[in-house]
């Protein structure tokens, strides 16, 4: 089963990054949180990507044009211009790059890759957010609920620590980063039928997230995969910054590859 990331958006709320690289290239520990991304679905053996690109596509592009080199050890003769590779690190990947246009919005960017996804059902995430997620048991819910999309809904993390004030105006409680107001909201890690793309329509405006889930869920055809784990966006240079601490400290939850 092929996996499509969304990896094409400007990441405006992150521009100290953002401004030289896409998202999906920021880096979490030295390494793109595309490839954190990918190495938690290719831990369940689902190694066949379709990355959607657009901003700077490039960057994505010359990442694993260039893998090899970035990770092995080598020799550079620069009198008879040649390389000699030591010791390989390599992924068992294949990696379709698509440029899915500079501004497309996500429904817009799914749409263009139905040559390449629409005849099986696919996996979709977005590519700036990391989870402890179990990945056959997501395919068994969606399996299981017969419906054309499941989405897994996740519970974040509040923004702000949380404290209660007594009458006086004492703090008797507080708690650093708390479960938010309770709400389920859209963790991405989708799975899709091809069916998908008749609630697609053409255009790269299209915003997946507005009509066609909304019609999906109208027309019964919405699952939702409730995940109770670690999961967190990459929206700021907050959340970079606490992601990248996870991983240095050894406690990155979604590290679920050995």
């Amino acid at each position: 089963m092929k996996v499509a990331i969304l990896a094409g958006g400007l990441g405006t709320r992150l521009s100290e990054e953002t401004e030289l690289k896409p998202k999906p290239m920021v880096e979490i520990g030295g390494y793109p949180i595309l490839w954190h991304i990918m190495k938690i679905y290719s831990a369940y053996g689902y190694n066949d990507f379709v990355i959607l690109t657009g901003y700077k596509s490039h960057v994505i592009k010359d990442f694993f044009v260039n893998y090899y080199q970035r990770y092995s050890d080598i020799t550079i003769d620069m009198v008879h211009n040649s390389v000699q590779v030591h010791k390989t690190r390599h992924e068992p990947w294949t990696v379709t790059m698509l440029y899915t246009g500079q501004d497309t919005m996500t429904g817009g960017r799914i749409k263009r890759a139905q040559e390449y996804l629409g005849k099986e059902p696919f996996m979709l995430t977005y590519g700036d957010g990391v989870s402890d997620i179990n990945i056959p048991a997501l395919l068994e819910s969606h399996k299981a609920s017969g419906k054309t999309v499941t989405m897994t809904a996740v519970k974040p993390l509040g923004r702000f620590g949380a404290l209660r004030l007594d009458g006086e105006d004492n703090i008797t409680s507080f708690m650093e980063k708390p479960q938010g107001d309770g709400a389920w909201i859209n963790g991405g890690f989708f799975v899709c039928e091809p069916e998908v793309f008749d609630f697609i329509p053409k255009g790269d405006n299209v915003i997946f997230e507005r009509a066609p889930l909304e019609n999906l869920a109208s027309s019964g055809k919405l699952h939702a995969y409730k995940h109770t784990g670690f999961w967190r966006p990459m929206d700021t240079l907050r959340d970079k910054n606490d992601l990248t601490a996870l991983w240095k400290e050894g406690k990155a939850p979604w590290k679920i590859w050995k």
